[in-house]
C-alpha cells in the first residue's frame, strides 16, 4: 500500500500504533463496530467472514463508534470484553474513534472520499426507520448508521462500500471479497 489511505495511523486496542500500511497486500474489510446496536449481532458473521478467508489474506478490522445512538457507551476494555465474549470476535479491533461529524477520525474521512456511496438495499428497513426518526444521514456520503463497510484490496484501494444492513452473509458482500482474494 503507497497510497495516503494506507499511512493514516489509529491505535489498536493494545494502545500500539497502526495504519493500513500494516495489511499491505491483504483485503480489508473495514467496519464502524458498535455493542447496543439491533446490527450488533453481525459481529458474529463477521467473524466467520474472517475465519474463513484470514488464511487467503482476509482482515476484518473494527472501529467501535459512538456515533449512532450512543451505542458504543463502553471503554475499549469493555468493548474487547463483549465482544470475545460474546460473539468470539478474533479480527483485529481499533480503539473507538468516530466515523461522522466534526470529529470524523481521518481514516473515515479518506474511506469517504474515496467511496462517496454505499450499496444499499432497495427496500432499506433501516433507512426507513432512521428517516422516520429524524437520523438518517444528511447527505448519501456519510455514513449511514453502525456496521457500514468499506472494502479495500490488496493495493490499497477503496473498492466498495456497503450500507449498514447489507449482512456479512449477504452475497454482495461474498462476491466482493471473493474477487478481491481472487486477486493476487
Amino acid at each position: 500500500m503507497s497510497n495516503a489511505l494506507s499511512q493514516i495511523s489509529f491505535k489498536k486496542m493494545d494502545g500500539s500504533d497502526a495504519s493500513l500500511s500494516d495489511y499491505t497486500g491483504s483485503v480489508v474489510l473495514i467496519v464502524n463496530v458498535a455493542s447496543a446496536c439491533g446490527l450488533t449481532p453481525q459481529y458474529e458473521g463477521l467473524e466467520k467472514l474472517y475465519e474463513a478467508n484470514r488464511e487467503r489474506g482476509l482482515v476484518v478490522l473494527g472501529f467501535p463508534a459512538n456515533n449512532f445512538g450512543a451505542q458504543e457507551p463502553g471503554s475499549n476494555d469493555e468493548i474487547v470484553e463483549f465482544c470475545r465474549g460474546n460473539f468470539g470476535v478474533q479480527f483485529p479491533l481499533a480503539q473507538k474513534i468516530s466515523v461522522t461529524g466534526d470529529d470524523t477520525h481521518p481514516l473515515y474521512r479518506q474511506l469517504v472520499a474515496a467511496k462517496p456511496k454505499a450499496e444499499k438495499n432497495a427496500d432499506s428497513q433501516l433507512l426507513q426507520i432512521l428517516e422516520k426518526n429524524n437520523l438518517a444521514p444528511k447527505n448519501d456520503t456519510d455514513v449511514m448508521w453502525n456496521f457500514e463497510k468499506f472494502l479495500v484490496n490488496r493495493k490499497g484501494e477503496v473498492v466498495n462500500r456497503f450500507a449498514p444492513d447489507i449482512a456479512p452473509e449477504d452475497e454482495r458482500i461474498a462476491k466482493a471479497v471473493e474477487a478481491e482474494l481472487a486477486k493476487s
